[in-house]
């Protein structure tokens, strides 16, 4: 299969694209013929004057006898009228009567005709046609247009459904033009061709009015592939699946065509869902080349040293982004973007690589710079801020699987007392910068000057000094200043 590349008037190209199938669309093509056989020499005729002889004539269509009427002319009244009728409603297409007629005369002594039925007959037999421009799709017919006019129209208006008309100008202009075109410029984009997924043409034809279709009607039709959409309305015991499958269609397709409805919606007595899944006639593909200048993202790179301390860093190079210029093949079908090829790239400025040095030397008595929740599980009961007309410096930790208080990082005891708003409490100093503090215990496990790793239990949790439940109060101090614990212990 392949998307064919067409102008106004026919030009193609062609690259491998899949199509979707669609309907043939019924046209009516009857030639008109008016046969009228007269064959009566001027001589013989005025020989037979005065001889009672007159004439009649038969009528045929389609080669069937419809009947005899005395006067000829009666048809092509009768053929005016049904014209000029199918005019006041489609005046502005070229109409002419599409039944196969003919009109044998003959010579009689005694006249035997029956005008106003066959005219009856006539009446109900006659077509109106009209001279159009079918719109043909891979060979097959699908629609008509009043002209070629309207044809070239509704192929522009199809190709602006995707891109802007400045695009579409610039684009044509380009294909008519001889001259070389231009390399792209630094942020530019062009149109490199236009596609159908089928290959489109006018041809010549004629079928009854009331089927020749506007350039707006055309669009739909190449669209949706119709020009009515169905609408089910919901009724008692009604379900999204059960309408889906009624259908033929996933229920996933049914909410694609009714936004605003999902599997969830209760659905309401009366409402109306579009069931209607339109198969488009044509998909149009645009493809473009577009150069841009981008930007490289610089790398981070980390690089350990043992001779620091875990938790300490330190960037050793800073990094910087680089630029490049890049020319890129894009395709859209139907204004989605379905394929991106890099056709060439210039680098500018190359990128430089921040490199950041961490330390990974542990001693039990130096915090690692990460905090570890100190209880076993719980919940903040308090945030840390003003609180009963004073400032309440830490978190409140209760409710955990255990009383078990663990250290929230390795460091060194510097504290272990009891006082009468914290009660039991213990502070452990970690030796960068850090402190932290431990209160309301039940009883402590530490002594002043013991060295304890991170997770390493402390104390039970309690609900001594100033305290309204079991709990446990918890502090972080930063080179001497209370900060939120939450900002960087780890759950």
């Amino acid at each position: 299969m392949f998307f064919k590349s067409m102008n106004n008037r026919g030009k193609e190209d062609t690259s491998p694209m899949f199509i979707k199938p669609f309907s043939k669309v019924n046209v009516i093509l009857i030639s008109t013929l008016l046969l009228i056989v007269i064959g009566i020499q001027t001589g013989f005729a005025n020989t037979l004057q005065g001889s009672g002889l007159s004439t009649v004539y038969h009528i045929y269509s389609e080669g069937e006898y419809v009947g005899v009427i005395s006067d000829k002319e009666k048809i092509e009244e009768l053929q005016e009228q049904e014209l000029q009728q199918a005019a006041s409603e489609y005046g502005n297409l070229s109409l002419s009567i599409g039944t196969d007629l003919s009109v044998i005369p003959e010579l009689v002594f005694a006249a035997e005709t029956e005008d106003e039925p066959v005219l009856e007959k006539l009446h109900e037999l006659l077509s109106v046609e009209a001279e159009a421009t079918g719109v043909v799709i891979d060979d097959k017919l699908a629609f008509y247009v009043k002209d070629q006019d309207d044809y070239d129209e509704v192929i522009r208006q199809l190709k602006l459904q995707n891109v802007t008309e400045q695009e579409l100008n610039e684009f044509e202009d380009r294909m008519s033009s001889t001259t070389t075109i231009p390399p792209l410029k630094e942020d530019e984009t062009r149109i490199l061709d236009i596609l159908f997924s089928g290959e489109m043409k006018a041809e010549t034809g004629s079928t009854s009015p009331e089927e020749v279709r506007t350039v707006k009607e055309a669009l739909v039709l190449l669209n949706k592939g119709t020009l009515e959409e169905k609408e089910y309305v919901i009724q008692s015991g009604d379900v999204l699946g059960g309408i889906a499958s009624a259908h033929q269609m996933t229920t996933a397709k049914l909410l694609e065509l009714n936004p605003g409805y999902t599997v969830n919606t209760l659905l309401q007595l009366g409402e109306e869902l579009n069931v209607t899944v339109t198969e488009p006639y044509v998909e149009v593909e645009v493809h473009y080349e577009a150069k841009n200048k981008q930007t490289i993202k610089h790398k981070e790179i980390t690089e350990k040293d043992s001779s620091m301390f875990k938790g300490e860093k330190k960037v050793t190079q800073k990094g910087s982004d680089g630029e490049k210029i890049v020319t890129k093949y894009i395709r859209k079908r139907n204004g989605q973007t379905v394929g991106s090829d890099v056709i060439d790239e210039k680098i500018l400025v190359e990128p430089t690589d921040k490199v950041l040095v961490v330390g990974t030397k542990v001693m039990p008595s130096r915090g690692t710079g990460t905090f570890v929740w100190p209880t076993a599980g719980g919940y903040v009961s308090s945030q840390m801020g003003v609180r009963w007309g004073r400032v309440h410096q830490g978190i409140d930790i209760a409710r955990p699987s255990s009383r078990t208080i663990l250290a929230a990082d390795n460091g060194v005891v510097t504290k272990v007392s009891r006082h009468s708003t914290y009660g039991n409490h213990i502070v452990i100093k970690h030796n960068n910068g850090y402190e932290t503090l431990y209160a309301h215990l039940a009883s402590t496990n530490v002594k002043v000057g013991q060295t304890v790793p991170q997770g390493a239990k402390i104390g039970v949790m309690g609900s001594t000094g100033r305290s309204t439940g079991v709990h446990l109060h918890f502090e972080v101090i930063k080179n001497g200043e209370n900060i939120n614990p939450l900002t960087v212990v780890r759950k």
